[in-house]
């Protein structure tokens, strides 16, 4: 079995999603589908509980941070509920484009963190830009989870692994030109790495330019046995086992 623990293959995404979660399903592929607004998380939630192979994390991203109301999160802490839901995410901190609703992007973190404190969910964290606070804005929280398609120093990533987390590792670290990814996955140990394609974004470099699907995570793999020198399939069982631990699957 492969855990793709993070991407986004649902209708709102991709015109073919069913289609692409019955071929990782006889690809022995297990997906970790994440919502990021209302609309997906309901998506993710009816995939998840019509195939065996999907499973469902729920959250409010960061582009929600000027909008979200007590209504909003609400109807999250409901949904949940559902036996379905294996981790609150995709959520964190973003300041790429702009800094300028930096507190309310927080308060909306610190709320998606509070709910996952209540239902003893791990997070799966988007963090761009933003490694610090995202660093400090987890520290003050009893919770563990992922850094999902991690773009931050080596050292940063320890420090992230010593509050609980796992390092996802995704279609970027086939990219040539980017050495700090390389760099982390060299610098830490492959018990705190998980594999992730964030479908269909983030193509590895061998689909450069095509939609992005949880097949490609076999690239991912093979980045990681060269970089570790280490067999692709001691990859596989090792960072699947620690999806399992990690999310309860």
């Amino acid at each position: 079995m492969i855990i793709d623990t993070h991407c986004h293959v649902y209708d709102g995404e991709m015109e073919n999603a069913e289609e692409i979660i019955k071929q990782a399903r006889d690809n022995d592929i297990h997906l970790i589908l994440n919502g990021t607004d209302f609309k997906s998380n309901n998506e993710v939630l009816k995939l998840a509980e019509k195939y065996d192979n999907v499973h469902a994390a729920l959250g409010y991203f960061y582009t929600l941070a000027d909008e979200i109301t007590d209504d909003d999160l609400a109807i999250l802490d409901r949904q949940l509920e559902n036996e379905s839901v294996i981790a609150v995410g995709e959520i964190g901190l973003d300041y790429y484009h702009t800094k300028d609703n930096r507190d309310k992007q927080i308060e909306l973190f610190e709320n998606m963190l509070i709910l996952a404190e209540k239902h003893n969910l791990p997070v799966i964290v988007h963090s761009r830009k933003a490694m610090q606070d995202t660093f400090d804005v987890l520290e003050r929280h009893q919770i563990v989870g992922s850094l999902h398609c991690y773009q931050g120093s080596s050292e940063m990533a320890k420090r992230f692994i010593d509050l609980g987390f796992y390092i996802g590792v995704g279609g970027p670290v086939t990219n040539e030109n980017n050495k700090k990814t390389r760099k982390t996955v060299n610098d830490i140990d492959i018990s705190h790495m998980l594999v992730e394609t964030d479908s269909p974004y983030l193509p590895p470099q061998e689909k450069k330019g095509e939609m992005n699907t949880p097949l490609n995570i076999i690239y991912v793999i093979g980045k990681i046995a060269k970089e570790l020198d280490m067999d692709e399939d001691e990859i596989i069982r090792i960072t699947s086992e620690n999806a399992k631990r990690l999310f309860k699957i």
